[in-house]
C-alpha cells in the first residue's frame, strides 16, 4: 500500500536523501535510493540483507560518503563527511552491538569524548552528572550517573547510549536492531522511551527486521530491496505481510506449519552440568534436561546468561567441570559418553552444529563453497581415502547436490563462501550439518543475520529433521522463533535454567523468567 498523497510541501522533513547511489567494485549497495523521514516520527527502515540500508545509513552518518546524490537535513543540503559532521548536524546513531566501556561509570561514558571543560580540565564531572540527570528527567530515562555500566542490565546499558546520544545535541536518533538483545519486558520499556523521545520532538530512524514490531512502533516505512526502493507505507495502513511481499518479492510464509510432537527415546541426557567462562567464572550451575527424539527443546534468555556455554560443552568445545552427557541411539543399541569427547569425537557419532557465529567458527570464508560443505569432515571415509587423500570429484559432486537441495544462490560452488549474502552462508553450513544425517542438531541463532525469506527456509528445514525424528537443542535470542518453531522451552537466567514451560506460555511470562522472575501460572513441562 503506497504511502498517502500528502502534499510534500506542506510537510516538514527532519531527513531527506535524493537519489543516493553508492557503488563498489562488482556491487551497487544503493541505486537513486530516496528516503524522507518526517520530523517527529517514527520511521522504520526495512529490507533483506544486502538490501542496501547499512549502507543508506552510514552515508547518513559520515562513515562512507556516497557517489551521487544529495542530503538534506530540515530543509538545508548538507555535506556529512564524518560521524563528527553528523553529529553537529543533530545526528546519533545507536549501534547494535553497544559502545560502551564496562568499568567506567554511566557519566564517564556519556561524556567522554565530549567532557565539559576539555579533556585537559578536571572534566567537571558535578556539571556532567548534573546535565545527565536533568536529560533523564526530561526524557523519561531514569539512571544512576554514578553506577558501573559492567554492573547495569542490557536494557540499561541501551539507555545510557541513548542518553549519550542526547547528551551530544541529538534529535535525529538512527536505532540499528535495538531489541536484538532485550527481553519482552525490555523491549516494552523502551518503546515507551521512544515514543517519549518522539513526543518531545526527536525523530527516530528505526532499522529491523522484526515485522511485529515495525507495526506496533513506527509511523511510516521505506523498505529497500536489491539496493533499490521497493516501497513506502504508512504502518497503520499495512500489514506484516505486505512489508514482507515488498521486502522479498514475493509472498512470504510468515508462520511455522508443524503439527505437533511425536517424542520417542531419549536421544540426549544432560545431568548437572557445570562449567567455566573463558574468565574462570563459573558460568553453567547444574543444568539438567533431556531431549527426545523427534522434539524440539529451545533455550531461551537474554543473551550472556550462559547459552554459548552450554553449546561449547554439548558440542565438545568446552570442557564441564561436572556432571555428564550422553548420548543414545536406539537402532544402534548404544549409549555414548559425551562428557569430555572433544568436539571431532562429538561430531563423529552424530551431533551436528550450527554454530552461532557462522563466520568466526562455521566456515572458512576465504575457501570455495565446496571446501567447506566437508568441513569438519574431510577426513571421512566417503570424502577420502585412508582420511589423506581427498576424493575431490565425490566432493564436488556432493557439493552440488547440496546447493541444488538446498537453494544456495551462487554463481558456483567454485566461489568463496565468503562472497555470499548471509542467508545463503548459513544454508551452505545448515546443508552441511543436515545432510549427514545426525542423531541430533545443535541449533545456534540459526536465522540470525538472515533475511525473511531464508528465515522461511531455515525454519522449514528444522521442522522437517523434527517430523524425521531428530533431537533438535534450539538456541535463539529471538523469542518469536523459539516460541514457534520449540516444542518445550527451557529458560535460562545466569547460568541455570530457571524453568521449563509449554510453547504455549506467553510473552510475558518468559520475560519474567528471562530476568530471573518465578511466574507460578507458566505452564510447565517436565
Amino acid at each position: 500500500m503506497q504511502e498517502s498523497t500528502t502534499s510534500a510541501t506542506n510537510q516538514s522533513f527532519a531527513v531527506e536523501m535524493r537519489d543516493i547511489c553508492k557503488a563498489w567494485p562488482g556491487v551497487v549497495a544503493n541505486d537513486r535510493v530516496n528516503l524522507r523521514v518526517r520530523k517527529g516520527e517514527i520511521h522504520a527502515l526495512v529490507g533483506e540483507n544486502g538490501a542496501g540500508k547499512s549502507t543508506l545509513m552510514n552515508i547518513l552518518y559520515g562513515l562512507v560518503h556516497p557517489d551521487s546524490g544529495e542530503i538534506r537535513i530540515h530543509g538545508q543540503a548538507v555535506q556529512i563527511n564524518g560521524p563528527r559532521a553528523a553529529i553537529k548536524l543533530g545526528i546519533g546513531m545507536v549501534h547494535q552491538h553497544f559502545m560502551l566501556i564496562p568499568p567506567l561509570t554511566v557519566a564517564e561514558n556519556i561524556v567522554l569524548g565530549n567532557e565539559p571543560g576539555g579533556i585537559a580540565s578536571a572534566y567537571k564531572l558535578q556539571q556532567a552528572r548534573a546535565d545527565i540527570l536533568a536529560l533523564s528527567k526530561q526524557y523519561g530515562l531514569p539512571i544512576d550517573p554514578d553506577t558501573r555500566i559492567e554492573k547495569l542490565s542490557v536494557g540499561l546499558q541501551q539507555r545510557v547510549e541513548i542518553l549519550k546520544m542526547l547528551y551530544r545535541g541529538a534529535d535525529i536518533l538512527v536505532m540499528d536492531e535495538p531489541t536484538g538483545v532485550l527481553t519482552p519486558q525490555e523491549t516494552d520499556d523502551l518503546f515507551a522511551v521512544l515514543r517519549t523521545l518522539v513526543e518531545q520532538g526527536k525523530t527516530i530512524i528505526f532499522i529491523t527486521h522484526k515485522l511485529r514490531e515495525i507495526l506496533a512502533i513506527t509511523d511510516t516505512i521505506t523498505v529497500l530491496r536489491r539496493g533499490k526502493n521497493a516501497g513506502s507505507l504508512v504502518t497503520r495502513e499495512t500489514n506484516q505481510n505486505e512489508i514482507a511481499r515488498l521486502m522479498v518479492g514475493r509472498e512470504v510464509l510468515l508462520r511455522v506449519n508443524k503439527t505437533p510432537a511425536q517424542p520417542g527415546e531419549v536421544v540426549l541426557n544432560v545431568q548437572g552440568i557445570r562449567a567455566q567462562s573463558d574468565l574462570g567464572l563459573e558460568a553453567l550451575h547444574t543444568i539438567s534436561f533431556e531431549i527426545r527424539a523427534g522434539e524440539i527443546l529451545g533455550i531461551a534468555g537474554v543473551e550472556g546468561n550462559g547459552q554459548s556455554e552450554l553449546i561449547e560443552v554439548v558440542t565438545g568445545m568446552r570442557k564441564a567441570t561436572a556432571g555428564t552427557i550422553t548420548l543414545s541411539s536406539q537402532s544402534e543399541r548404544q549409549m555414548i559418553e559425551l562428557t569430555g569427547l572433544g568436539a571431532k569425537k562429538v561430531k563423529q557419532v552424530g551431533v551436528a552444529h550450527i554454530p552461532e557465529d557462522r563466520r568466526g567458527s562455521g566456515l572458512v570464508l576465504e575457501e570455495s563453497i565446496i571446501d567447506n560443505t566437508v568441513l569438519g569432515r574431510q577426513r571421512w571415509p566417503r570424502f577420502s581415502r585412508s582420511g589423506f587423500i581427498l576424493r575431490l570429484n565425490h566432493i564436488a559432486r556432493w557439493a552440488q547436490k547440496l546447493i541444488q537441495d538446498f537453494d544456495v544462490r551462487t554463481p558456483s560452488g567454485s566461489v568463496p563462501v565468503g562472497s555470499l549474502s548471509g542467508g545463503n552462508q548459513q544454508k551452505v553450513i545448515i546443508a552441511r550439518e543436515l545432510a549427514c544425517d545426525p542423531k541430533m542438531l545443535v541449533a545456534a541463532q540459526p536465522t540470525r543475520g538472515v533475511d525473511i525469506g531464508a528465515i522461511e527456509f531455515i525454519h522449514r528445514s528444522l521442522i522437517e529433521q523434527r517430523d524425521a525424528g531428530k533431537a533438535i537443542l534450539l538456541i535463539s535470542a529471538e523469542l518469536d522463533e523459539i516460541r514457534s518453531l520449540s516444542d518445550r522451552i527451557a529458560v535460562m537466567y545466569e547460568g541455570r535454567i530457571v524453568d521449563i514451560v509449554s510453547p504455549e506460555a506467553t510473552e510475558e511470562q518468559l520475560g519474567i523468567l528471562m530476568a530471573g522472575g518465578i511466574h507460578q501460572e507458566s505452564p510447565v513441562q517436565a
